[in-house]
């Protein structure tokens, strides 16, 4: 398969300029700065190319990078969004630690295309080699002069800046990374205005996920039919996976977007012997989760998951078999969301506690029947009525547990009851 992201990986320092520029790497960029290639053809190619947003929206990227106007006067901003802290999701990571270098010249294609002036790469705070490989990447990529020279004329020359973020799952929002970036607590904004109208301090400002901006360089290179031809119709290209859970060789896969989840299911060295498939979280905890034998019939691409119920989000997949007790499974889910709402949100602020209290009341041997309706009333009332999705990313997994294995929360609830009146 044509690698798009981890094209380097066979290389003993996949992470040197060497090593990147020894498989076509700065190719794009070089051509760009000899003048070769206009703005209008990369956001044309990219939008051929079906290239959607890795970082969970799936919005189109080329449509996206059209909305900043090149001639608006002012700063214009790109932020990279490598704050990767969705539970089950560690394809970023890999990116940043082993391909820093196809990230950068990602952000350079996109900022040149956009007509952007400054560049941010802002990393979740537990990255420390990545933020280290990234940082070494930007002064290798200074020595070739491919950055920080005047370009085509001009007196400046593109700038690129890599920050360490504090650990915080809300500064993946992406008006929360900009709150960040400014030196402010990590709180979402309302929108509109939108960020491509008034982003980071005020100015024009583009916010794309790692995969997204690595993407950009091999579709330049080889072209938007070659990217496209990977995937489906409505998905281009080839997506990173990150396989965890019940599955014998977990771990981080590239696959094209036109793949059946069965195929991907063996990748990862398919289910423990004796065991079968229970469910599966396709991208993230906040995605909804999807009964084995439904998810076993999907395509990998966003129109493939979002046929059997839920979304490709990050990627981030957990693979549940048949000894999972779902209660647990939703329990630790929003024991992670009540710990990392912002606060800023009622529904937010108070809703986690009330989903979380609930879940553990039911765990704990104490629930009702009449708690199952009442869980699920809750997680309805917080979703879209906050400021950014962390609405959805606590209800959707409540709903859909309790749509696809109600059953099963009824019998433990029964049980307990039983062996109380035992006791």
């Amino acid at each position: 398969m044509n690698q798009v992201c981890y094209r380097t990986f066979s290389h003993a320092k996949p992470w040197s300029i060497e090593a990147y520029q020894s498989v076509g790497g700065y190719q794009v960029w070089r051509s760009i700065l000899a003048g070769n290639i206009e703005r209008k053809e990369i956001i044309e190619t990219v939008k051929a190319s079906g290239l959607r947003g890795r970082g969970g929206a799936g919005f189109p990227s080329g449509v996206k990078w059209g909305f900043v106007n090149p001639d608006s006067p002012g700063p214009k901003y790109l932020v990279c969004n490598s704050d990767e802290g969705e539970p089950g999701t560690s394809k970023d990571r890999w990116i940043l630690e082993k391909n820093p270098h196809q990230l950068l010249e990602g952000m350079l294609i996109a900022m040149y295309a956009m007509g952007l002036d400054m560049g941010y790469n802002y990393l979740r705070g537990e990255f420390a080699l990545g933020y280290e490989r990234c940082e070494n990447a930007l002064k290798e990529a200074k020595k070739a002069k491919l950055i920080g020279v005047p370009m085509l004329g001009k007196k400046t020359s593109l700038v690129v800046h890599h920050v360490l973020g504090a650990g915080s799952y809300i500064v993946g929002e992406e008006t929360a990374m900009l709150e960040s970036l400014e030196g402010k607590r990590a709180m979402p904004r309302f929108k509109p205005p939108f960020p491509a109208v008034s982003g980071l301090y005020g100015q024009p400002t583009i916010i794309n996920n790692t995969e997204t901006l690595a993407s950009v360089p091999p579709i330049m290179e080889k072209g938007a039919s070659w990217f496209k031809a990977m995937g489906t119709e409505q998905s281009g290209g080839t997506k990173i996976y990150s396989v965890s859970g019940h599955v014998q060789k977990p771990g981080v896969f590239e696959i094209p977007l036109s793949e059946t989840f069965a195929s991907l299911l063996a990748r990862a060295g398919g289910l423990h012997p004796g065991r079968t498939l229970k469910a599966v979280i396709p991208g993230g905890t906040s995605m909804k989760i999807v009964p084995g034998e439904k998810m076993m019939k999907a395509v990998m691409s966003y129109e493939g998951i979002q046929a059997v119920g839920s979304a490709v989000g990050s990627g981030g997949m957990i693979i549940m078999d048949d000894s999972t007790c779902m209660v647990q499974a939703l329990l630790w889910v929003m024991h992670f969301y009540r710990h990392e709402s912002c606060g800023q949100c009622t529904p937010c602020r108070e809703g986690t506690g009330w989903v979380y209290r609930t879940v553990k009341q039911i765990f704990d041997g104490q629930g009702q029947i009449s708690d199952l309706d009442r869980l699920y009333d809750i997680a309805k009332k917080i979703e879209g009525r906050t400021i950014c999705a962390f609405g959805e990313a606590v209800s959707w997994p409540v709903t859909s547990f309790l749509d696809h294995f109600r059953d099963e929360f009824e019998q433990y609830i029964h049980k307990h009851q039983v062996a109380e009146k035992i006791a």
